[in-house]
Order: C-alpha cells, then sequence, then structure tokens
C-alpha cells in the first residue's frame, strides 16, 4: 500500500511509514498533514502523503548498516568499474582483504562478475580500472528508500523534504 514520509517537527526527515500508521497520528492531533496523494480515505479526509509530527523528537544518530542492499542503494546497483547494471552484481575490496583491506563503506564497491575478476587481488590503480565514483559512508539509510520511490514515479512531492533526492 501507500507509504507517507514523516517529518520532526523541524521537517527533518524521519522515517517513512504506513498510510494507516500516518491516519492514527492525524487523528490524534499528534501531526499535521503537509501533502496528501489525490486519492481520498473518508469524505473530506484525504490519503496523506507527507506528515508532520507537532512535537520534536529526538533521535539518537545511527551508523547506517554496511549491507549488500544498503551498497547497492550507494552505487546505484551498477558496477563502479564499468557502470553496467544488473543483477548479478557482486562486491569488490578496493584493497583486497588479502593486502589488509577491511570491511568499510570507503573500501567496498559493487561490481559486476567480469570486473571483479579482472581486477582480481590488486588495486583498481595497479588494475588499470579506475572508480567511477570514489566510495563513502551514507549519512542515512532514510535517504536511500526516499530516493527509491521518487526514482521509481511514485512521491514526488517528497523531493522537497528530502536534499539530494
Amino acid at each position: 500500500m501507500s507509504k507517507v514520509l514523516v517529518l520532526n517537527a523541524s521537517y527533518e526527515p524521519l522515517n517513512l511509514t504506513s498510510w494507516r500508521r500516518a491516519v492514527v497520528l492525524l487523528i490524534k492531533g499528534k501531526a499535521e498533514q503537509l501533502e496528501e496523494t489525490g486519492r481520498v480515505i473518508y469524505a473530506d479526509f484525504p490519503m496523506p502523503s507527507v506528515i508532520r509530527l507537532r512535537q520534536y523528537v529526538r533521535i539518537p544518530y545511527n551508523d547506517v548498516p554496511l549491507t549488500r542492499k544498503n551498497l547497492l542503494y550507494r552505487d546505484d546497483c551498477s558496477c563502479q568499474y564499468c557502470g553496467v547494471t544488473g543483477s548479478l552484481m557482486t562486491l569488490d575490496h578496493v584493497i583486497p582483504r588479502s593486502r589488509g583491506g577491511k570491511d568499510t563503506w570507503d573500501n567496498v564497491v559493487i561490481a559486476c562478475s567480469r570486473c571483479n575478476t579482472k581486477k582480481g587481488n590488486r588495486t583498481p590503480k595497479e588494475a588499470g580500472m579506475p572508480l567511477s565514483k570514489q566510495p563513502h559512508q551514507p549519512h542515512s539509510s532514510l535517504f536511500y528508500e526516499v530516493s527509491r520511490h521518487i526514482k521509481a514515479g511514485s512521491h514526488q512531492e517528497w523531493r522537497k523534504y528530502v536534499i539530494g533526492a
């Protein structure tokens, strides 16, 4: 079903929730509706697309976990050496693990099987295979989830609430 973007009282994106949970927050007066989908749930009650909490919620900063899914989001599901996209992507260590490379955001990229095999146990410079972009640790996993919905063509109204989406 439809997802709803939840903003903190400061307009900072917090998370995505179901439309049912969003409606409960609206009915209880804990949130206000900023955007709607154009559909109606009840008479004169439009389905929300973006809501903002009335009270500020302090959220402790958590690092984005280094997972295959998050790496695929960060690298747009494309090989960081040749740019090909597909479902058979592998994880590649920029500095190979056999040479002391660690499992960190700055050292792991998405690569196609062909490029991963070609690079082998070498650095990109030694293999003559420059990276298309330098790997980095993302600031928020919510950004990836929101970006995925926007890229899919749904929820274009979220763009103005999420920087860089």
